[in-house]
């Protein structure tokens, strides 16, 4: 890496030996202070944040909107901001000195043992530092290099190639898609202004109320009433979304019966009998059992919408009542930078960012071009990320849908996207675990991948196998899409994680058998076509392939005559 060390950055270093602080007029770089001696402990910040709109789940959309436009046509400077290090590092006190000493002897070392071991220090030391920068990203006047740096790992824009710079310059920073994906920085920003809960994690021991300061106690009332909000959030878009689908067939019910009344009042005079009708005819008296069974779905429907009305009324009274209280006590406006809360997250998602990588994995946490060598689209990128979502869905387009009350509803989980070298992407929630009904789960998904495609559908798949797992709660080994797998996977005698084997089969699945390339066992790509099937177009065009697609979807008409399917 020293070897294609830019000039003006060995330069800076080796001042740094000497204690130079000055820096280099002609290379227009930013030059750093001794490494004993830099100071970054100056400015200071006031919280603040604005409210998002990417927690509402909108029940009504079907699929990712397409995406127009990946980069913009407007590069930003932040990039090429001389003072970009010392900004990114000013005021954080004595890890961003740690930083900074071992950076530079990193960059200047050549023998490879004590690169190994700088290496080392340097993924200890750069996440003491962000420990303490994370909660800032609430802060409106954050510096851009600070939020960059957590963003994308840049700390010294020099580390670029300049190609790989231009493209970072042109990554759209605001979220344009109003999409639940989020980068590191962003992630932070929710959880600290109160608008997104923390990551679910192992149980924490629990204060006691008598021990708790005035401000403790009040914090935590606050957090159980947001539980109990979003626990409520659930039953209450569960039952609107209902009452919309029973409100919309009652209408359709109503046109069909208004439409056949109509039909049936229509009499034709008798010829030579001038003031009298015609009786029915005979496709008029078709219609009276068509409306007789149309008035008992009307009795039906009404019974149903009722129901629902009467538990959205409820449900509606419930979270108006909790809302309340929460307002009473300070709202969202309580908690505008809860540091408690970011401090949990931050090492929930330090966790994160380790498991993409794996224990053997590259868990150097600085991009740099020496380990970057993602081509443009194959970054993950926002706009990149939900282009493979969108090309995902449009293959299993049940992938994001939960099942309640036989109603499907399309539920994106938040993805994660983490600055690191990993190549595999998980679950870590199926869902919030105070509302199973409409709460988003939680995926992660590394940035700098080898397959961006892969490293999306391992984590998505993941979320397909947990999804199902909790549905089927204590008898996943027998009931579902995860019974009918585990059954494959004991009859086989497979060894290893029955879940790792799922996520593998579901990338052949995906990449493989969706092009009509036969992969996978042949019980496993039944599991798969009746859990997980294909759209009904492409379904037919693989017939067309194969006897084995044909003879499958001969099954799923014998099973529709059935009424087993």
């Amino acid at each position: 890496m020293s070897d294609g060390l830019d000039p003006e950055i060995a330069a800076l270093l080796a001042q740094s030996g000497n204690g130079n602080a000055e820096g280099d007029a002609s290379s227009g770089e930013e030059v750093l202070s001794p490494a004993g001696e830099a100071d970054f402990n100056t400015g200071s910040s006031s919280a603040s944040a604005s409210t998002r709109s990417i927690h509402e789940v909108d029940l009504s959309r079907t699929e990712f909107a397409p995406i127009e436009k990946f980069t913009s046509d407007t590069p930003s400077d932040v990039f090429n901001d001389t003072k970009y290090y010392k900004t990114a590092l000013t005021g954080e006190n004595q890890s961003a000195q740690r930083v900074h000493q071992i950076l530079s002897k990193y960059l200047t070392c050549q023998d490879p043992k004590d690169r190994a071991v700088y290496r080392q220090q340097i993924v200890t030391s750069y996440w003491e530092l962000l420990r303490g920068m994370v909660g800032k990203m609430a802060y409106p006047d954050t510096p851009m290099p600070k939020k960059m740096m957590v963003r994308f790992g840049v700390l010294l824009p020099s580390l670029f190639r300049q190609e790989q710079k231009d493209y970072f310059s042109r990554i759209f920073i605001e979220n344009r898609e109003a999409e639940p994906i989020m980068y590191v920085d962003e992630w932070f920003k929710e959880i600290a202004s109160g608008r997104m809960g923390n990551s679910a994690t192992d149980e924490k021991k629990q204060v006691k109320t008598a021990n708790m300061t005035p401000d403790q106690a009040a914090s935590a009332e606050q957090s159980r009433l947001m539980q109990l909000q979003s626990k409520n959030s659930g039953k209450l878009q569960s039952a609107e979304n209902i009452l919309g689908i029973k409100e919309n067939e009652r209408r359709m019910l109503e046109t069909e019966l208004q439409r056949n009344i109509e039909e049936l009042c229509k009499h034709n005079p008798v010829l030579g009998l001038d003031n009298h009708l015609a009786g029915y005819t005979e496709q008029q008296r078709r219609l009276l059992p068509s409306i007789t069974d149309t008035l008992h779905r009307l009795s039906k429907n009404d019974k149903e919408l009722s129901k629902v009305l009467e538990e959205f009324k409820e449900a509606k009274q419930t979270y108006d009542n909790v809302q309340d209280k929460i307002n009473q006590g300070g709202g969202a406006a309580a908690a505008t930078n809860d540091t408690e809360a970011v401090k949990i997250e931050f090492e929930t998602v330090r966790q994160m960012a380790k498991m993409t990588v794996g224990r053997r994995g590259n868990q150097f946490p600085l991009f740099t071009r020496e380990f970057y060598h993602c081509t443009e689209r194959g970054t993950g990128t926002r706009e990149n990320v939900i282009d493979v979502l969108r090309w995902i869905e449009s293959l299993d387009p049940g992938v994001f849908h939960r099942i309640h009350k036989n109603i499907p509803n399309r539920i994106v989980p938040y993805v994660l996207l983490v600055p690191t070298y990993g190549d595999r992407g998980f679950c870590w929630e199926p869902f919030d675990r105070y509302n199973r009904v409409t709460s988003r789960g939680r995926i992660v998904v590394p940035m700098y991948p080898k397959d961006l495609k892969i490293a999306v559908l391992t984590a998505v798949a993941d979320l397909r196998w947990q999804v199902a797992k909790e549905k089927a709660s204590y008898y996943w080994m027998e009931e579902g899409l995860t019974g009918q797998y585990y059954q494959h996977f004991d009859q086989m005698k497979l060894k290893g994680d029955v879940k790792e084997f799922f996520i593998e089969d579901y990338i052949l699945w995906m990449t493989k058998e969706s092009t009509g390339v036969q992969r996978l066992d042949k019980d496993v790509r039944g599991i798969f076509w009746r859990n997980m099937p294909f759209p009904k177009a492409l379904k037919e065009d693989l017939r067309k392939r194969s006897l084995v697609y044909d003879e499958l979807c001969k099954k799923d008409a014998n099973r529709e005559m059935s009424d087993g399917y």
